[in-house]
């Protein structure tokens, strides 16, 4: 429902920028208090007064009016939802990369409420590797993003780019802010990233994960209104603002943090890619290169998955990851009934885009009823869609 809510939107500086007016009208006729942020290439297409009028509130251009300073971190707080509509192509980037050169961009970045964007930009553009990697970026912070549309652009041109028409930002918008949400109310236990185990002060036992499909999961999660709390190995991906972050290195530290959280949770995805050894016998000083051959003894780690199984309250809900090579399904199912998960997502790093590192995987997912479900080649934050709505679709049944 949009009446009464605070809606902050945001014009750069792109010839679609006309269509923010109308925009506007959508929010403030629906009775939305409304305030609009415009850059200064913004005003080349659309006079600010323009917005004004509409709002019925001053439009914001600079952090400093003369004598003025603008509050950038009260506007970033007052706002139930913050539209960036037309984003451009340059703002994009700045946002990808923390530079705080406006108005516009110091409120995002002090921003505590939800932000979407609605990009526009010609075909050559919204194509291009760099505004991929860009989006991706935007949306491992959290923000969410408005798909462009196909047809006419400025250029003459015909392809993807266009922004998406005002009805359909107004009407995400929304859906976006109608009532309690899948998850509302419910607290979500999330792992990601790798582990490292010591060998001396200076070298550990790791693997190639990166975090980015459990911190994906995270954000879908905190988008469905469910409480947090995300327990992350080493990584350096950005995490979504709104949850719960504690940090580890170890498979033992991740464990001790995932037993502390897990009786006060409902839902539990284990998605860390946990060491299954840890050394022995941890040196205190550097190893000294001496001799053709270095022998380490290594034992088994504590196994989170298998604990929390045996844990798991009838309320509670537990998703396993599972990462084969030979054998899939069948080791994928095993594991599902050995640790008492009610689903299993697994990972194949036989297929090429998929697995550690990269932006995009491709699973299946296995329910303990029977059901079980293959996706296409996916965009990481596509792929924690899939596996929130089964989770949805399976704690809710």
């Amino acid at each position: 429902m949009i009446e009464g809510k605070k809606i902050l939107i945001g014009v750069t500086g792109s010839i679609a920028a006309y269509k923010s007016v109308s925009l506007v009208r959508l929010f403030v006729q629906a009775g939305a208090t409304v305030k609009v942020i415009m850059t200064e290439s913004a005003t080349n297409f659309v006079a600010p007064l323009s917005f004004s009028t509409l709002s019925k509130n001053p439009v914001y251009l600079k952090l400093m009016e003369g004598d003025t300073w603008s509050n950038h971190v009260e506007l970033g707080r007052w706002a139930d939802l913050f539209i960036i509509a037309p984003l451009s192509c340059n703002t994009l980037a700045k946002m990808r990369c923390g530079i705080c050169d406006n108005m516009l961009l110091a409120v995002y970045l002090s921003a505590t409420c939800p932000v979407v964007v609605a990009p526009a930009m010609d075909e050559d553009m919204w194509l291009h590797p760099a505004t991929k990697y860009n989006l991706q970026e935007i949306q491992n912070f959290g923000n969410k993003i408005i798909e462009v549309n196909t047809g006419e652009l400025a250029s003459g041109l015909f392809g993807p780019g266009r922004m998406a028409e005002p009805q359909e930002i107004f009407d995400w918008a929304s859906n976006f802010l109608d009532g309690p949400k899948p998850l509302s109310a419910k607290k979500v236990l999330i792992t990601a990233g790798p582990t490292h185990e010591p060998i001396d002060p200076v070298r550990y036992i790791g693997n190639r994960s990166s975090g980015k499909m459990g911190i994906a999961l995270a954000s879908q999660c905190i988008d469905m209104g469910a409480e947090v709390t995300l327990i992350l190995g080493p990584s350096a991906e950005s995490v979504p603002s709104g949850c719960k972050l504690m940090k580890v290195q170890t498979a033992r530290e991740m464990y001790n943090a995932v037993l502390k959280e897990w009786p006060a949770s409902q839902i539990g995805i284990m998605a860390a890619a946990v060491a299954d050894y840890s050394v022995q016998d941890v040196a205190a000083q550097k190893i000294k290169k001496e001799g053709d051959t270095l022998s380490l003894e290594l034992v088994k780690t504590l196994d989170i998955l298998a604990t929390l199984g045996r844990q798991k309250q009838s309320e509670q809900f537990l998703v396993g990851f599972a990462l084969e090579t030979t054998n899939e399904a069948e080791n994928a199912k095993a594991k599902m009934a050995n640790k008492n998960a009610d689903l299993i997502v697994l990972n194949s790093l036989r297929e090429t885009g998929a697995g550690f590192g990269h932006d995009s995987n491709k699973i299946t997912i296995f329910e303990k009823n029977g059901y079980e479900e293959t996706y296409g080649l996916k965009t990481k934050t596509e792929v924690a869609w899939d596996i929130v709505d089964t989770i949805i679709k399976f704690y809710n049944a």
